[in-house]
């Protein structure tokens, strides 16, 4: 039981980590985001991404996700890092796992509007504003540097 967490069904949920998978979709030396739209993270900018379901590798759910947020495909699928983020204000705890692809073809469509609405494509030189929390924990992480790298080709 979570401390102070009188609701059961409230403090079942707490305890409930998931898995999220964020993806550097790739090209030319930048990146694609889109901002949030929904009850987690509203307002925010992230890369493609979404929740592990079961049996799934990595590299599957990544290409699914993209797939269906933007219509694009994805080659060279690779792991890039992995942040702890703790919502505290939602009751969310995931563990994110941040893949890297290719796309050296085709243009974004914003394929899931009640997920994503504005799409473009950054480099970390000019990120858009305000970063959904688990970009923020990145950002701090050993792993932005090499993940830098490997989007500047």
């Amino acid at each position: 039981m979570v401390s102070g967490c009188g609701d059961a069904v409230r403090c079942a949920v707490v305890q409930n980590v998931r898995v999220g998978i964020g993806v550097f979709v790739i090209r030319d030396g930048r990146f694609l985001m889109g901002r949030r739209r929904g009850a987690h993270g509203a307002g925010s900018w992230s890369v493609p991404g979404g929740h592990l379901e079961f049996g799934e590798s990595f590299e599957q759910v990544a290409a699914r996700e993209v797939a269906e947020e933007t219509g694009l495909a994805v080659v060279g699928l690779r792991f890039g890092g992995v942040t702890n983020d703790v919502f505290a204000d939602e009751d969310r705890h995931y563990v994110t796992v941040w893949m890297l692809g290719d796309c050296p073809a085709g243009e974004p469509e914003v394929r899931e509007p009640d997920k994503f609405v504005d799409q473009g494509w950054f480099g970390f030189d000019g990120l858009p504003q305000p970063l959904f929390l688990p970009w923020v924990q990145l950002l701090r992480s050993p792993f932005i540097d090499d993940i830098r790298r490997q989007v500047a080709g």
